[in-house]
């Protein structure tokens, strides 16, 4: 059967890289890729297993959807909330310096929603307290050996597991895959209330953190990394990130370092659009200077 197809005309800039560039778990990701010019991504939806395949026309200002599986039309209808349709950034005013700048020569960022919760946080809880190079390779060797493939003409691609099959995973692939006790077991008691945390997807910011955060080994960071993408929240702070707190410290008061007080601090008049300030401080380029010896990786596959 041959895919659905949309095209979505917005009346604003998109740029896709850096709307969709934070979904990707790593170059290796096998529930997504760039092809040709075009964006690839599998997902678990609330209607079934879907396949959508983007592509950018700028001269015609325009997106085109193609979408394969039971949630085709599912992923095509979120496709406007996914390309942050209801994102707003004109509300963020920024005095002059180099993040009004970041914000102007970057209109089409926006904050995308995916609307799914699940997936997001899973990826999340792997990222906790290790270097993204572990996460990324943990998520991988999972996601190849428990998912599934995914519909529609993309081979390589997989659907993730569903939550059934994350709680059903066994301690030894956990450890071979080099995911401590601790996070194996956060994902487990997460997948077990899955139907509860989906709900986060439709509640406000508060209430999402709250509904999140009930699941012991999910905190305030977890929670933000994950509504940051299923909600589009342009508020969540990842508050005890290993480098935010440095980069805002460095932006906004030219503090080599900081604590996640004096970052919350410096980012409260922002109060709405934190995360999204700390995306533009990113684009900005600027750096704090790194003193010490960086997190070293720990393989826990062998203990």
């Amino acid at each position: 059967m041959g895919p659905l197809e949309r095209t979505w005309r917005p009346d604003h800039p998109l740029d896709l890289p850096l709307i969709l560039g934070r979904l990707r778990r790593g170059p290796a990701d096998p529930t997504t890729d760039w092809h040709a010019g075009t964006w690839w991504r599998a997902s678990r939806t609330p209607a079934g297993l879907a396949t959508l395949n983007l592509a950018a026309r700028p001269a015609l200002g325009e997106v085109h959807a193609r979408a394969w599986g039971d949630g085709a039309t599912w992923a095509l209808d979120q496709l406007p909330a996914l390309l942050g349709a209801h994102d707003n950034p004109d509300d963020l005013t920024l005095p002059p310096g180099p993040l009004r700048e970041a914000q102007r020569r970057h209109p089409g960022l926006r904050l995308g929603a995916t609307g799914l919760v699940t997936e997001s946080l899973i990826a999340a809880i792997l990222e906790q307290k290790v270097t993204v190079r572990e996460a990324h390779r943990a998520y991988a060797t999972l996601v190849r050996a428990y998912g599934i493939p995914a519909p529609g003409p993309h081979s390589d691609l997989r659907v993730a597991p569903a939550a059934r099959d994350w709680a059903r995973i066994p301690s030894w692939d956990w450890h071979k895959a080099g995911v401590d006790p601790k996070r194996a077991d956060t994902i487990q008691r997460a997948v077990r209330l899955a139907p509860r945390l989906e709900q986060a997807a439709a509640m406000t910011s508060a209430e999402a953190f709250a509904r999140l955060t009930t699941v012991p080994g999910i905190g305030h960071w977890t929670a933000a990394e994950t509504l940051q993408r299923s909600n589009g929240d342009p508020d969540a702070v990842s508050v005890g990130d290993f480098h935010l707190k440095n980069a805002v410290g460095m932006a906004l008061a030219g503090r080599p370092r900081s604590t996640d007080e004096e970052m919350l601090e410096l980012l409260a008049p922002y109060q709405g659009h934190r995360h999204r300030v700390c995306r533009l401080i990113t684009l900005t380029g600027a750096r704090p200077p790194r003193f010490g010896p960086r997190l070293a990786p720990e393989d826990h596959r062998r203990r």
